[in-house]
């Protein structure tokens, strides 16, 4: 029939602590980098900046557990050895695990970026309407009088892409630091 799955036996607490102090920490800077680059007041910086990086984490998860089981055993070995005593024992490591952040780096920039678009597009005031069609110099006209009414796809883009680096660049420090 139905069985229900067994808790572990062993948890990485380690792994959780650090991951809760990464939230901890690009929480903060990304929503400074909202406020500052998209002009959002604090409050709604900080609820996109929560929203988009527990998000994206909890999706990081799932993808992991999705594919941790089929990963080869040598690479599940490394893994373990590098969760529970924080070292590795294959050289290849180090390029291997360069080459994967670079891919979680991008991922990640990719999952909140996405986020943040419907974020910012279900939570407006008028919703999902489409502007309404007007004529070129009352399009002008509009556009002058209400500064900043559209948000550009290209200023959420760069601006995701800045404070992705700014919180990856911190949290970079904080694991060498933790590794000297």
């Amino acid at each position: 029939m139905f069985t229900l799955p067994t808790p572990p036996r062993l948890l990485p607490i380690g792994v959780m602590l650090f991951n809760l102090l990464f939230f901890l920490v690009a929480i903060p800077i990304e929503a400074y980098v909202f406020n500052f680059r998209l002009k959002f007041d604090k409050k709604t910086s900080i609820f996109y900046a929560i929203a988009t990086n527990l998000f994206s984490g909890t999706i990081g998860w799932v993808i992991f557990f999705i594919l941790e089981p089929t990963l080869p055993p040598e690479f599940k070995s490394e893994l373990i050895n590098y969760v529970f005593f924080n070292n590795f024992r294959s050289p290849t490591t180090q390029a291997t695990l360069i080459f994967t952040t670079s891919i979680i780096f991008f991922a990640t920039f990719l999952m909140k970026f996405l986020l943040l678009q419907l974020l910012v597009f279900t939570l407006r005031e008028d919703g999902w309407k489409k502007p309404e069609i007007v004529e070129t110099s009352q399009r002008r006209q509009l556009r002058r009088s209400i500064p900043g009414i559209k948000l550009q796809t290209t200023n959420l883009v760069t601006t995701t892409l800045i404070a992705n680096s700014f919180s990856y660049t911190v949290i970079t420090i904080i694991l060498l630091i933790r590794n000297r």
